[in-house]
């Protein structure tokens, strides 16, 4: 497979992930969060979540690294709520009541794309199942350096 495809495919799959996300937060927290009722609406609401996380997020986690640091990343679902405000201002069939629910639907998307992204292989971080590692082995079998004094 080409590298153009791969990439195809790979943004084709984020995005599937970031709808079904999207669909689970408006889902969990109905009447809170819509997008109008129609597929495309929520189409159209999770790209444009996407091109969001891809272009302004970094700004945001920089300007705000010093809060970062302060709460050990916490603050990065205060910037995804704050994208979820900001969706809201920029399409007119997608509604979130409150910044309060605006943080839990940031919650649940942050949630259910991490889980899916690990189940289909398409995250940045993987978990191996393996024996504990061996303590190393000294030269002559004995249990380290003998001092005689």
């Amino acid at each position: 497979m080409n590298p153009q495809t791969k990439k195809a495919l790979r943004f084709l799959q984020s995005w599937i992930i970031n709808t079904v996300a999207v669909l689970m937060a408006v889902i969990i927290l109905r009447n809170h969060i819509s997008y109008g009722d129609k597929l495309e609406n929520l189409l159209i609401a999770s790209f444009l979540l996407g091109i969001l996380n891809a272009f302004v997020r970094p700004i945001l986690l920089l300007i705000a690294l010093p809060l970062l640091i302060f709460t050990l990343g916490l603050f990065t679902l205060v910037i995804n709520a704050l994208l979820l405000c900001f969706l809201t201002v920029l399409l007119p069939f997608f509604h979130v009541d409150t910044f309060g629910y605006a943080f839990l639907g940031a919650l649940i998307i942050s949630l259910i794309s991490v889980a899916l992204n690990v189940l289909t292989g398409n995250s940045r971080v993987s978990m191996q199942r393996g024996s504990p590692p061996r303590p190393p082995k000294t030269p002559g079998g004995g249990n380290g350096p003998v001092i005689d004094v």
